[in-house]
């Protein structure tokens, strides 16, 4: 079943943000490769990498009903150089939040619509975003845990540095 304009225009943005997020992901992956941590900087471009799995869920999901996808200009995020592990990975976390929102804002405008046929994908969204944020946090608070010693950084670093390489494709 087709969606309407309106909500296909939704889902349009969503695939637009999370193909930002992606963008995001990889400028702060270059962020932790200046601070010489090669493991963030890898579990960050596979992060990015699964941003666009989710672009990919989602313009699959318009394609299938019938409806257009369209990828919206993504905007420039500037992320300030210079930052620290913890400034990394709390920008990720704001990030992942703000995708969070976008999606319930999305899974309230298919609810006002009547668009049933949306609840299987948001709903595997939903509890993928509770996955993102509580992983993000996770590693947030290690950061904050080892605080300024060296060891225990490079160790957080060498064990982000193990994420499995999953590509982009679904």
């Amino acid at each position: 079943m087709q969606m309407n304009k309106e909500l296909e225009k939704k889902f349009q943005d969503q695939i637009t943000l999370e193909f930002a997020a992606s963008m995001v992901y990889r400028q702060l992956a270059i962020e932790a490769d200046e601070q010489d941590l090669p493991g963030m900087s890898e579990w960050l471009r596979r992060q990015a990498d699964e941003e666009i799995v989710h672009a990919n869920k989602f313009i699959q999901h318009l394609s299938d009903r019938g409806n257009h996808s369209n990828i919206g200009a993504i905007p420039a995020h500037t992320i300030k150089q210079g930052l620290s592990a913890a400034e990394i990975f709390e920008a990720a976390l704001a990030h992942e939040q703000k995708v969070s929102a976008s999606i319930r804002d999305l899974y309230r405008e298919a609810d006002e619509a009547g668009d049933f046929d949306s609840r299987p994908l948001l709903n595997w969204f939903i509890n993928e975003q509770i996955e993102e944020e509580a992983t993000v946090s996770e590693i947030l608070a290690q950061i904050k845990m080892v605080g300024d010693d060296g060891s225990g950084l490079l160790r957080l670093d060498d064990s982000l540095g193990k994420r499995p390489n999953e590509g982009t494709e679904a």
